[in-house]
């Protein structure tokens, strides 16, 4: 546009500007925090923007030093690196993450004597591991943190999520477990840049 011989940078029309989907619009979270309740180490809350959202931990709560099958959820700082979701079982999430849809071949690693572990692997696989691929529901929807990546410890401790909780906020084997609103509400404000504070 050019308006008394000088150039004008165009504004966007309404229309425009509302074409940007919700994500896009809503503010992302750089900063939550994972505590634990007073006298029910197993359950806590994430608190983001001052609202605390209920979660499900670990069955011997919140603990440093993490390792294979002691049930706890790691205390530390972690960030979300993708999503996982069921295209059977739900819309694809709005997130700013990256997306992949679960497969029924799709495991992840639990043996810390394999090469692979703390990975995702393809099924069949001979040593341990979990199926992502869930009768129960609590993988259909499924973030994966860094914790013990970078570097990766044998034993330190794998498969650590957020994914979907049990009706009854049942303990979790160390992931940290959301209402499918809550979890869904939350991947919409998360990015690879968000920090998950477990204190």
């Amino acid at each position: 546009m050019i308006v008394n011989g000088k150039r004008v940078k165009k504004k966007p029309l309404p229309e425009e500007t509302s074409r940007k989907s919700p994500a896009a619009r809503r503010p992302g979270a750089s900063r939550l925090r994972v505590v634990a309740r007073p006298g029910s180490p197993a359950r806590g809350w994430l608190v983001l923007d001052g609202r605390a959202i209920p979660v499900a931990l670990g069955r011997a709560g919140i603990k440093a030093g993490k390792h294979e099958g002691d049930g706890a959820t790691p205390k530390g700082v972690w960030h979300p690196r993708e999503v996982r979701y069921r295209a059977d079982h739900g819309l694809r999430p709005t997130t700013r993450l990256p997306v992949r849809r679960t497969r029924p071949e799709d495991g992840w690693c639990d043996d810390p004597r394999d090469g692979r572990y703390n990975r995702p692997v393809r099924l069949p696989f001979k040593a341990s591991h979990e199926e992502m691929w869930r009768r129960d529901g609590l993988y259909d929807l499924v973030v994966v943190l860094d914790h013990n990546q970078r570097p990766r410890k044998t034993r330190g401790g794998s498969a650590v999520f957020l994914h979907l909780a049990r009706a009854d906020f049942e303990p979790t084997a160390g992931c940290v477990a959301f209402r499918r609103p809550d979890l869904k509400r939350l991947l919409a404000r998360l990015t690879r840049a968000t920090r998950i504070e477990v204190v």
